[in-house]
């Protein structure tokens, strides 16, 4: 990625490059332990158990986003100002931990405590004890997220990688050892709190070893952040929680108006998409916090370079999902599933638009400007309500589908021009990448529906997907998108890497 800008190349910490290298294996690592536990807990549980552990899921995903009280961006963007000064790093980090262990522990006990009257309003009875398991899960997830969220703060993704892995490992071989034993939901949710538990004490570890001990302590702290941290924190509160809701609102209106078995329908392929967000999570990791106003100011060419990258791959995820999504549900999800390949192809512009969510949504809260993003997270998510409720009752459980579709319409491109706005980004060339990618996309699908839609061999799967990603990149050169200079930049690095 070109690092052209305000900014030198290298700053404390790793490049841009690696950095984003760094991310993007860590959300490869936790995919892979992802795609195994949902694969088997959808298999082993079935649909009307598996609705049961989602809608768990859905409830403290409520919790989750909220239960940090924006603590850990508010804790990042003071930490990326000050990179380079160790003594500064360490205080600021242990006020923003003083912060988060006691508001979130709070959030989370009350949500252990009142397990039994949610399962009782969702009359679900034997969601009681998985949503405590979750409870459990969502303090631990909140303290690992807190570090991750740091480690790319300082530039040093690689502990990201090694926390991410190691917490992933732990929760999949917990949770399928206890549903194994016989402990069925309430062992899968279990399972995820013993892994974060893990990634917990592991951050703490990693952290004393690469700031110091005092970044980790609890004792009083000479920064006096704590109050910026607050303030800056209050108005990433409410996006959060707003957040939350948006990413939560179609399970839990699912669970309420049609029932678990159709919330299984909807999140089981939602889950197993989620790596195709990685490589926008990754770029933002790598990204965002150089657009912070300190030192040199905001890296615009990268944050511009990353956005071309993110449409242009994308564009190319997005056309598996809608030509092939009855062979993909069946081979991967069972016969059981299949509705969900119509959720799935209709889930598509929300795929391509929240890959690009997080480059521009986190650059907007290292630029200071958290407050801005309130407004649009509000509408997106009156959208979604709105569309979701119309459509449920009329065409199932694809109507929350277009629903997310419509929020995320709204959602990214106002990020966008809030950045376009802050930090003089050019929309000509961006826009051109985006057109020239849908003609390619569009070559690409044709391609593959020549293989089939339905049933394929394993034939078809091997030389549909060769035959239609060399499309898409013939495409691209033809186009003009990428030019020969390009790809023969990018064959000189690897072969120097590979060297």
């Amino acid at each position: 990625m070109s690092e052209s800008g305000s900014q030198p190349q290298r700053e404390d910490g790793d490049t841009i490059k690696r950095n984003t290298a760094f991310a993007l294996a860590s959300q490869l690592a936790t995919a892979g332990f992802t795609a195994i536990l949902t694969i088997f807990l959808v298999r082993y549980l079935g649909p009307e158990d598996y609705g049961v552990f989602a809608l768990a899921l859905g409830v403290a995903s409520l919790v989750f986003l909220p239960s940090d009280f924006g603590i850990s961006q508010s804790t990042a963007r003071f930490v990326a100002e000050h990179r380079g000064e160790e003594s500064r790093i360490a205080s600021v980090m242990a006020d923003g931990l003083k912060l988060k262990l006691g508001l979130s522990g709070l959030l989370c006990l009350a949500l252990f405590a009142l397990a039994g009257p949610i399962s009782n309003a969702y009359d679900t009875p034997e969601m009681v004890w998985p949503l405590r398991g979750v409870a459990l899960a969502v303090f631990g997830q909140g303290i690992v997220g807190f570090y991750r969220t740091a480690f790319e703060a300082l530039g040093r993704v690689s502990l990201t990688l090694r926390l991410i892995a190691s917490e992933s490992a732990v929760e999949a071989g917990a949770s399928i050892g206890l549903v194994l034993l016989g402990a069925g939901v309430t062992g899968a949710a279990f399972g995820r709190a013993i892994g974060y538990a893990f990634g917990s004490l592991f951050a703490f570890v990693l952290v004393a070893r690469t700031v110091n001990r005092s970044a980790i302590s609890l004792r009083g702290s000479p920064s006096g952040r704590i109050r910026a941290i607050a303030r800056y924190a209050g108005a990433l509160l409410i996006i959060d929680a707003v957040f939350a809701a948006l990413t939560q609102i179609d399970i839990l209106l699912i669970g309420a108006i049609l029932g678990t078995t159709a919330v299984g329908i909807f999140q089981a392929p939602s889950k197993l998409i989620t790596f195709l967000h990685y490589p926008g999570l990754a770029l933002s990791a790598g990204v965002s916090p150089r657009l912070s106003r300190g030192g040199g100011g905001p890296n615009v060419g990268a944050f511009q370079t990353g956005i071309r990258y993110l449409i242009i791959l994308q564009a190319a995820l997005v056309v598996p999902l809608i030509v092939w999504a009855g062979p993909i549900v069946d081979i991967v999800l069972g016969s059981g599933f299949s509705e969900s390949a119509d959720v799935l192809r209709a889930l598509a512009p929300y795929i391509f638009l929240f890959g690009l969510a997080p480059l521009v949504s986190v650059g907007v809260n290292y630029l200071g400007e958290a407050r801005r993003r309130l407004p649009i997270a509000i509408v997106a998510l009156i959208v979604n309500f709105i569309v979701s409720i119309i459509l449920l009752n009329r065409i199932g459980v694809v109507g929350s589908a277009i629903g997310a579709d419509a929020a995320y319409l709204i959602y990214v491109p106002a990020h966008f021009w809030i950045c376009k706005r802050l930090i003089g980004l050019s929309i000509r060339p961006i826009a051109l990448t985006f057109a020239r990618s849908m003609v390619c996309a569009g070559a690409m699908a044709a391609v593959m529906v020549g293989f089939g839609t339905e049933n394929l061999t394993l034939l078809d799967w091997f030389a549909g997907s060769l035959t239609g990603a060399a499309t898409y990149c013939v495409c691209l050169l033809l186009t003009g998108e990428v030019r020969r200079t390009e790809l023969m930049s990018i064959r000189r690095a690897l072969a120097a890497r590979m060297s």
